[in-house]
């Protein structure tokens, strides 16, 4: 087993009186948490229901309320469903029907959520495409969904033109052109929407896999809809007159689907950031009157970094809602920014499973009710440890290890759209024969109470900048370039800051020498600016285990402090460098000089 007792001192275990005084606090939503326990029922997949439907719902319950809010502008719930149901009548006549996909290319702006619904409604599958990709990267994404139309904000024409015109769909369609186009359609709700099962696809989202390419993976109506309840109902809890601001992406499920639901379930409203800005983000806070706001963990310590103002705390905020606020920056966070509750959760794109800090409790990823394990594991593969037995290992209360996730009948694994990339997720016989898991790929530590806290990422895939970054995509990038003869790639930490920062290991050919200017502009011609590697290391050879592996693991326990006379090179601006200790400083935003 791996030891990561050292990085998991700041996780504290849950004691009882912990768990006495966060039921106690449960006290005042206790109206909330009846109205919505009778939704978290299983329910069969061919029940229908949607996301449309319930969207529908929340219009006919409160038209006149304030439901998206965007550059001083509001949309109410009636006129977000009319124009949903305009957009849902025109992709129909475009020929659109069950299960087709429509590709969603935008930054944030109302009309994604507008088209996300439009989609659902009418059986089709959303599909959002991440607008940092481009050439073959976003070729790849649209090949693996195949995409009837393709909706997408005008300025990210390039990104599409980047990939071959063969590999697009047909129809291509600009919001500003909807406008238009959709002004004669039909406002009224759509019949189709009313026979949609539970249990059917709904959206597709892209998470980075180890193939060094992304992965779609399924969200099911039904999914969608226990996280709408279970983390929105049960855990957030917002009320009518809350404001929930975000600023991520809505290619990420904490903008796609825990904000937007949150909202939805108790009408309330919500307010988007164009794109996030750590000098700005308070500002937007204050001028959007939030009373929540959605984060991911390298958001809360931008936010930190900054030069304290006289606005830090002049807000209504009183809640926050995300993954990876870590617990060495959690009372800091908290304190400086007057929150009083944080709502930390744990969730994955393709994961059958979800914890969250229902009790508000400090330092934890949360709660979750639904079947579970901690297992020992290899770190090489990634793979649960077995006993003598054949059986998985767990690790117990106060233990670190791999996270595993049972599936069942109540708690299905959607998977993706590789068949294959679905079954390797999959640890058969854990526990007993015949039985099932999902492999999360990640590292926790059993907090006692059914609580966890998140320590790492395991494999070839590492988070930085909120993205995941697959090390052999980045792989590919670098052994393409004229002068390498191979590259190995991995995530380091850094000090003060959160994910892990790219470094790559790199051989060159013989008789070629580095050149700093011309690998920097490879990288970043090839590769999204969230996977560039900020390190380099410059190897004369590299070496490999008698299975012809590389010493992946070896290479990222010496990151970049144990060098030796390797070349060392660090990513400063849009160039490669030799390496200076206050970069290090640098990149956790302290001041050097």
């Amino acid at each position: 087993m791996v030891d990561h007792a050292s990085g998991t001192g700041l996780l504290p275990d849950i004691r009882l009186a912990d768990m006495v005084s966060g039921v106690a606090s449960l006290r005042r939503d206790a109206g909330t948490i009846l109205r919505t326990l009778p939704a978290m029922l299983p329910t069969p997949p061919t029940t229908k229901m949607s996301i449309g439907k319930r969207f529908q719902q929340s219009a006919q319950k409160y038209p006149d309320r304030d439901f998206l809010r965007f550059e001083g502008a509001s949309i109410t719930y009636r006129e977000a469903n009319a124009r949903a149901n305009r957009l849902a009548d025109f992709l129909t006549r475009e020929g659109v029907g069950r299960g087709d996909v429509v590709a969603v290319l935008s930054r944030n702006h109302p009309d994604v959520v507008i088209a996300m619904f439009a989609i659902v409604k009418i059986g089709a599958i959303c599909g959002m495409l991440n607008f940092n990709q481009r050439g073959a990267v976003l070729e790849h994404s649209l090949g693996l969904i195949e995409p009837k139309v393709v909706l997408y904000q005008h300025d990210l024409l390039e990104a599409l033109k980047s990939v071959p015109a063969g590999c697009r769909p047909e129809k291509e369609f600009t919001f500003a052109e909807l406008a238009t186009l959709t002004a004669r359609c039909s406002p009224l709700d759509r019949p189709v929407t009313d026979s949609i099962e539970v249990g059917s696809t709904a959206i597709y989202i892209f998470t980075s896999g180890t193939t060094g390419y992304p992965k779609a993976s399924k969200m099911s109506h039904y999914r969608w809809l226990v996280a709408m309840n279970g983390i929105g109902g049960l855990g957030i809890r917002l009320r009518g007159d809350d404001v929930m601001y975000t600023a991520l992406p809505f290619y990420h499920n904490n903008a796609l689907t825990i904000s937007v639901s949150s909202v939805l379930a108790s009408g309330a409203c919500l307010a988007i950031g164009k794109q996030f800005s750590a000098s700005k983000f308070i500002d937007e806070i204050i001028e959007n009157n939030a009373t929540a706001f959605a984060y991911i963990g390298e958001l809360c310590r931008y936010l930190l970094a900054q030069p304290p103002k006289p606005t830090d705390r002049a807000h209504r905020l009183r809640l926050a809602v995300g993954n990876g606020l870590r617990p060495d920056i959690w009372d800091a966070f908290t304190e400086r920014f007057g929150i009083d509750r944080v709502v930390e959760l744990y969730a994955a794109s393709e994961a059958n499973i979800g914890f969250i800090n229902v009790f508000g409790l400090s330092k934890t990823a949360g709660f979750s009710p639904l079947p579970y394990t901690i297992v020992e594991y290899d770190e090489e593969t990634g793979e649960p440890l077995r006993g003598p037995d054949g059986r998985v290992r767990p690790v117990g209360k106060g233990g670190t290890g791999l996270l595993l996730a049972q599936i069942n009948s109540r708690v299905p694994f959607d998977g993706y759209t590789d068949p294959a990339a679905t079954e390797r997720k999959i640890v058969r016989d854990a526990k007993r024969k015949g039985d099932k898991w999902f492999n999360s790929g990640d590292v926790v530590r059993d907090q006692g109470f059914s609580h966890i806290g998140f320590v790492d990422r395991i494999g070839d895939t590492f988070r930085w900048k909120g993205e995941n970054v697959a090390t052999t995509e980045v792989e590919a990038v670098l052994d393409a370039h004229p002068a390498v003869e191979e590259a190995v790639v991995f995530g380091v930490p850094v000090p003060g800051v959160d994910g892990k920062a790219g470094m790559a290991a790199v051989s060159l050919r013989d008789g070629e020498t580095f050149d700093a200017d011309g690998l920097a502009r490879h990288v970043r011609d090839g590769l999204p600016a969230y996977a560039v590697p900020l390190f380099v290391r410059i190897v004369e050879a590299l070496e490999h285990t008698s299975t012809f592996k590389n010493m992946r693991t070896e290479l990222r326990k010496q990151a970049y402090g144990q060098t030796g006379d390797d070349p060392l090179y660090v990513l400063v601006g849009e160039k490669y460098v030799e390496f200076y200790p206050e970069f290090v400083e640098e990149l956790a935003g302290r001041p050097t000089r």
